[in-house]
C-alpha cells in the first residue's frame, strides 16, 4: 500500500484513482494508514470468506485470509488486468501498474 501511495502523485495525474480494502478491523485499519501516511480510500473490515468468493482472492480457510489481489479496472468498470496471489510474492507494484497503464494509454492515441 506504501508503494502505491509513494506514486500517488503520478496516478492522480493520470487520473487513476487508488483503492483499498482490507480485512483488518478498523483499529488496525487506521493504524496501517497512520503508520504509512496513506491518503487514498482504504475499505475496513471487509469479510475474508465472502471477499474471496466475490473476486477469486486465494483464501486460507484454516487461518481466516486472503491473499494480496488486485484488479486494474477501465474506465467503463471492468477488469482490464487482473492479479491474484497465491503466497507471499506475486503483488501489483505500483510502478510496474503506471507503466502499464501509460502503455495502454499510448495504443489508443494511435
Amino acid at each position: 500500500m506504501a508503494d502505491f501511495q509513494a506514486l500517488s502523485r503520478e496516478f492522480e495525474s493520470e487520473q487513476i484513482q487508488i483503492i483499498a480494502g482490507s480485512v483488518d478491523p478498523i483499529e488496525k485499519g487506521r493504524e496501517i494508514v497512520e503508520k504509512t501516511g496513506i491518503t487514498y480510500p482504504v475499505a475496513y473490515g471487509m469479510n475474508s470468506e465472502e471477499t474471496s468468493q466475490i473476486t477469486g482472492a486465494y483464501y486460507d480457510g484454516g487461518r481466516n485470509y486472503i491473499h494480496a489481489t488486485g484488479f486494474l479496472i477501465r474506465p467503463d468498470n471492468t477488469v482490464e488486468v487482473a492479479c491474484y496471489s497465491s503466497g507471499p510474492i506475486g503483488r501489483f507494484v505500483a510502478k510496474d501498474v503506471l507503466g502499464l497503464v501509460k502503455f495502454y494509454k499510448s495504443k489508443m492515441k494511435k
